[in-house]
């Protein structure tokens, strides 16, 4: 196995852990904080994002494309001389973003709570933002040196101090809210408020794990410069040119998803506060929906795209080199592998939604918090179709149209939002969401098809099958959930809700598969990789 594919392996299985570990957690922690610590959670996470995402400008990613590339040309002191003047800049960007956020946060709290809660709940919301601002100061800086061992295709580092900067964020958050809530007797607004400060807690550890990587490896690289024959003698504006030409305008659309959800964090609880609900109803409704519900749709969302995105670096190279019928089989299977896999998880996860979220948070207002994710779980579907089409786009040189699309797609989103929630509850912000996505996903193909006369009939065809299969299982899982609910109550029991879930995921999940691959769907989309479920889905023959 290659280094690369092992690189690549590594770090794919670190995010997948990172994303899942930043799931489990969510479990004992609503328990200790319910839904209006978790909105106030989410009113300090979604600035913190965005700002996360603009003050390092894509640029961790564009340092590995310009290491990778001086390294590849024998010159190893303009990557070093990159590393240090990235440091500085994400250092200098790193502040401002802190004190964007510390001197702004009574602002944001203003914007982002009803007009109804009191100068308590203000202070409240003002001091979780300020408190996770903190960790601004270290993690654009952090990520330049993530970026830098990666052009060396080292993985490891980014790995490691990843998953470890996870880990030590969750342990340093649920021991600290639970000490406040539970030994000193504290408020959930100074528990949240140790809650989000985890995240510099958490950096901390990933620099140590770095500067240990550094430390060790340092010899060498001094070594590799000391050796070269040649350096390219660029200036620091030159660098920073090519640098930043590197990173583009793809800032805009990896903060996609908390960009929409800063619609909602200015508009919802307004909007509901409006329509006559309380405070406790629709902090209660968003933080269901946007972070508890959230995380249980993006766990299937992130293995799709990871498999979709394998494929970029060969799109990009079929562009290049002009081979139009590789190019046009590659884009049809990015966006196939996203529909055959996440398709029916979203749609299973929206009939066992009641389940789904009882099993994981608990049964208090099952019936309201269940039905929001079952209006929200199709949204990650259009989450997916946007990442993987915009990064198609980039992949055909046509990158800076995906940041109009998202802008198409926030337009839709602001417009529908109030509406919609006073007409249809807490439930409308879900289908504007949807909505506004669905328009940047459908622009995006567009734009797609357009610029490469790329034929859709192969994409259609086999969405429609995908879509049939997706309706037959539907039927087997209401069925099965059916008969277990006669003999199990799931809106009274916690462990009878477990049952249904694992009962129902596992046998439509296995009936779609069978679907999938008697049909050579599954085949005909992924490749030969299939070969290997012969032993337990071989049956009479395929279709």
């Amino acid at each position: 196995m290659s280094k690369f594919v092992k690189g690549t392996m590594l770090l794919t299985g670190a995010t997948f852990l990172s994303k899942f570990l930043g799931m489990i957690y969510l479990i004992p922690f609503q328990e200790l904080v319910g839904e209006r610590g978790g909105a106030l959670y989410l009113y300090a996470y979604n600035p913190y994002n965005i700002l996360i995402s603009i003050s390092t400008l894509g640029v961790p990613l564009a340092v590995s494309k310009f290491v990778s590339k001086y390294n590849a040309l024998g010159d190893y002191e303009t990557g070093r001389k990159m590393l240090k003047y990235g440091m500085q800049l994400m250092a200098l960007t790193g502040l401002i973003a802190f004190l964007t956020l510390f001197f702004g946060a009574e602002q944001v709290a203003k914007w982002s709570i009803t007009e109804g809660n009191d100068d308590a709940a203000l202070g409240n919301v003002t001091n979780v933002i300020q408190m996770v601002s903190f960790a601004l100061l270290i993690i654009p800086s952090m990520s330049i040196v993530r970026g830098f061992f990666q052009g060396y295709e080292s993985m490891a580092p980014t790995a490691l101090s990843q998953v470890l900067e996870q880990i030590v964020r969750i342990i340093f958050l649920l021991v600290a809210v639970y000490i406040v809530l539970n030994v000193f007797g504290g408020s959930i607004s100074t528990a949240v408020g140790f809650a989000t400060f985890a995240a510099f807690i958490g950096a901390i550890a990933s620099c140590i794990v770095l500067f240990g990587y550094w430390k060790k490896r340092k010899p060498y690289l001094d070594r590799q410069v000391n050796q070269q024959e040649f350096v390219y003698d660029l200036t620091k504006k030159d660098m920073f040119k090519e640098l930043l030409g590197y990173a583009g305008p793809f800032v805009l659309v990896g903060i996609a998803t908390p960009l929409y959800q800063m619609v909602d964090q200015f508009t919802f609880n307004d909007a509901m506060f409006a329509s006559g609900f309380t405070r406790m109803v629709s902090e209660g409704a968003y933080s269901a929906l946007f972070l508890y519900g959230h995380k249980l749709v993006i766990i299937p969302v992130t293995l799709a795209i990871g498999l979709s995105l394998a494929l970029l670096p060969a799109i990009t190279s079929s562009f290049t080199e002009n081979k139009q019928t590789q190019l046009f089989q590659q884009i049809n299977q990015a966006l196939q592998i996203v529909m055959l896999l996440i398709l029916p998880s979203v749609a299973g996860l929206a009939l066992l939604s009641n389940e789904a979220y009882a099993s994981f948070y608990g049964l208090q207002h099952i019936e309201l918090y269940g039905s929001l994710l079952a209006w929200y779980a199709p949204v990650g579907l259009g989450f997916a179709l946007f990442t993987v089409s915009s990064s198609i786009l980039q992949g055909i040189n046509k990158q800076n149209f995906a940041v109009i699309s998202l802008a198409m797609g926030l337009l839709v989103k602001a417009g529908l939002n109030i509406p919609f929630i006073m007409i249809l509850d807490a439930k409308g912000a879900a289908i504007a969401t949807g909505l506004a996505v669905a328009t940047a996903v459908g622009l995006n193909v567009w734009k797609i098809k357009s610029s490469l006369e790329f034929a859709m009939k192969q994409l259609v065809k086999r969405s429609l099958l995908i879509v049939i299969f997706t309706v037959m299982m539907l039927l087997v899982v209401a069925l099965a959930k059916w008969l277990l609910e006669t003999s199990l109550n799931p809106q009274e029991s916690r462990f009878a809700s477990v049952i249904v879930l694992i009962s129902g995921v596992g046998i439509g999940g296995t009936f779609y598969l069978w679907l999938a691959y008697q049909s050579t769907l599954l085949e005909r989309v992924i490749g030969g990789r299939v070969k290997v479920l012969d032993r337990f889905l071989k049956g009479s023959g395929k279709g």
